[in-house]
C-alpha cells in the first residue's frame, strides 16, 4: 500500500516593506484626464486672479497717480469712503434700477418672442435669425446704432418718422436729452431681449408633451395651459435669465458710455468707477469700488449656478 506524497508548500513571498508605494490607478486616471485643462487653468488665474489680487491690494492704499511719491496705506478707508460717498450712492442706485428695468422688460418681451416661435409657422427659420440677430452685435456698435441712426434729432429714423406722419411742422424731440436713463434703458432691450428668448424658448420646448396633451384634452384652453403649466415649467429658467442678465446688466459700460457719457444722470457704477480712475487718478479708491462691484457679482452669479445646477437635476430625473 502506497502512501500519498504531500507536494511541500510553496514559501510565500512577503510584502517587501521596502517598494515604494505606487498611487491608486483612479488617481493617476484622474490626473492625465485633467491634464490637458491645466494650461487652460493656469491662464485663467494668470489673466483673471492676479489682476484681482493686484486690485486687491492697490485698494488698501491712498494712491493719487499724480502724486506717486505720496503713496500711502490707508487700511479701510477707501471703502469707507466709497460706502459714504453721495455720487457714488447715486450711481448704485442707477445702476439698480437700470438693471431691473432692463432685465424685467427684456423677460417679457423675450416670453412672448419665445411663445411666439414656439407655434409652427412658414419662415419661423429666419424670423428666428432676424430676432437672435440684435444679441450677435458688439454692444459698443449697438449703442452707437441707437445713439445715431435712431435717436439723433436731425437726422435719426424716429424724428424722420415724426417728419413722414406730422406733415409740416412735426415735433422734433432730442429723445437722449428729453429720457437719458430711458434711452440706455432701450438701447439695452433692444440687445438683450434675445438672450432672454432663447433661453425661455429652450424651456418652452422643454415641457412634457404628455401633460400638454392631456390637459388639453380635458379641456383646459390656452390661458389654463400657459398658467399652470407652462409658467410653472418655465420658472428655472426665467430666473436663470434674470439672473444672468442682471450679471451683465450691472457690468455694462458701453452704452451708458457711448449714448450718455454718463451724464443727466445715467453714470452707473462701472462708468463711475471709470471716472474715478481714469479723470480722478484715484487708483486706491477705483480700485475698492471695483472690489465692491466683483463682491455684488459673485453673489449673483453664485445664485444663477445654484440655479443651473437644479435645472440639470430636475433634466436627470426627468
Amino acid at each position: 500500500m502506497t502512501t500519498p506524497t504531500v507536494a511541500p508548500a510553496e514559501p510565500s513571498a512577503a510584502p517587501s516593506s521596502a517598494a515604494p508605494a505606487s498611487r491608486p490607478p483612479g488617481k493617476v486616471r484622474a490626473w492625465v484626464t485633467r491634464a490637458p485643462l491645466l494650461p487652460a487653468l493656469i491662464f485663467l488665474i494668470v489673466v483673471t486672479q492676479l489682476p484681482f489680487a493686484a486690485t486687491l491690494v492697490v485698494s488698501f492704499f491712498d494712491w493719487n497717480a499724480l502724486y506717486p511719491e505720496a503713496r500711502t496705506f490707508g487700511g479701510l478707508a477707501n471703502y469707507q469712503e466709497v460706502l459714504g460717498d453721495a455720487q457714488l450712492r447715486d450711481s448704485v442706485l442707477t445702476t439698480i434700477l437700470l438693471t431691473v428695468v432692463v432685465v424685467l422688460v427684456s423677460l417679457v418681451l423675450g416670453l412672448l418672442l419665445a411663445l411666439l416661435l414656439d407655434r409652427r409657422f412658414p419662415g419661423r427659420g429666419l424670423v428666428r435669425t432676424l430676432l437672435i440677430a440684435p444679441f450677435l452685435l458688439v454692444p459698443v456698435a449697438a449703442a452707437l446704432l441707437w445713439k445715431h441712426v435712431l435717436f439723433n434729432p436731425e437726422y435719426g429714423l424716429l424724428n424722420g418718422l415724426l417728419t413722414w406722419v406730422g406733415g409740416d411742422k412735426p415735433p422734433q424731440p432730442d429723445w437722449i436729452a428729453s429720457m437719458p436713463l430711458g434711452a440706455v434703458e432701450i438701447a439695452l432691450i433692444w440687445q438683450w431681449t434675445p438672450f432672454m428668448m432663447l433661453i425661455l424658448l429652450a424651456g418652452l420646448q422643454s415641457r412634457p408633451a404628455d401633460a400638454i396633451e392631456a390637459a388639453r384634452i380635458d379641456g383646459a384652453g390656452a390661458w389654463q395651459i400657459f398658467r399652470y403649466l407652462t409658467l410653472p415649467h418655465l420658472r428655472r429658467y426665467l430666473e436663470l435669465g434674470a439672473l444672468l442678465g442682471s450679471i451683465y446688466i450691472v457690468q455694462n459700460f458701453d452704452a451708458v458710455f457711448t449714448i450718455t457719457s454718463g451724464g443727466l444722470g445715467t453714470a452707473n457704477l462701472p462708468y463711475t468707477i471709470y471716472q474715478t480712475f481714469y479723470q480722478g487718478h484715484e487708483y486706491g479708491l477705483a480700485s475698492a469700488a471695483g472690489v465692491l462691484v466683483v463682491i455684488g457679482s459673485l453673489v449673483i452669479a453664485t445664485l444663477v449656478l445654484r440655479v443651473v445646477s437644479s435645472l440639470f437635476r430636475e433634466e436627470v430625473r426627468a
